[in-house]
């Protein structure tokens, strides 16, 4: 397998991440001529479309390439901006994560809901580091130390997707991460929402902040790392 490296050395791009990002747009525009697009490989193709797909063709590069089965292509659609829907699918371990903004969250076709854990002690959280973090010392190890000793346990999945679909699913309690891209987020945001989670997103210099929650853990969280 062909694999070259981006930013970094751990910032993987591989000759699959090329092929779905290609046969997902070729489609797309078989379908939908007049939509716009966002991808990660290929850049912004929207132009002034009302409707936006925001493509990640795989979440979890160095997984993938690592034979870890924990990776996923992420879509998200945008209309006038705002997201509408968005769909999140690993195929190796066989699940299908799904939103339609005001009609719930869908896990295999089956409704899904936040967790019900309400102290921050018991929880469990994802989190991700930045590929960066050898050279940048804003590299999320000031809020992993803050809060490593607060909480119940914390898990790291390589694929920011993957990480709020188990906050949607009521896997994980609660979520954080920094320098995120769009294509990261645009799906998974949207379906903790639709499974009665909240987020928060701010879009910062270096790239997406986001926390995410079940409404007992959020603004503990939050409040933790905004401190």
């Amino acid at each position: 397998m062909k694999m070259e490296s981006k930013t970094s050395d751990i910032d993987l791009v591989t000759e699959v991440d090329v092929w779905s990002e290609d046969f997902i747009m070729n489609r797309i525009k078989e379908t939908y001529p007049d939509h716009g697009m966002v991808t990660e490989e290929s850049g912004e193709h929207a132009g002034e479309a009302e409707y936006e797909w925001v493509i990640d063709p795989i979440d979890g590069t160095v997984n993938y390439a690592r034979g870890l089965p924990v990776f996923c292509v992420s879509i998200g659609i945008r209309y006038k901006g705002e997201t509408v829907a968005g769909v999140v699918h690993a195929p190796r371990i066989g699940e299908t994560y799904e939103a339609v903004k005001g009609e719930g969250a869908l896990l295999n076709g089956s409704k899904i809901t936040v967790s019900k854990t309400s102290e921050l002690s018991k929880s469990v959280l994802g989190t991700g580091f930045p590929y960066d973090k050898g050279t940048d010392p804003d590299n999320n190890l000031s809020y992993f130390n803050e809060l490593l000793p607060r909480i119940g346990g914390i898990r790291r999945m390589g694929a920011a997707a993957m990480d709020l679909c188990q906050v949607a699913a009521g896997r994980f309690d609660g979520y954080w991460e920094m320098k995120l891209k769009a294509w990261d987020i645009e799906a998974g945001v949207l379906i903790v929402e639709e499974a009665g989670g909240s987020t928060f997103v701010k879009d910062e210099e270096k790239g997406f902040f986001v926390i995410a929650g079940n409404d007992e853990i959020f603004p503990r969280l939050q409040e933790v790392i905004q401190r």
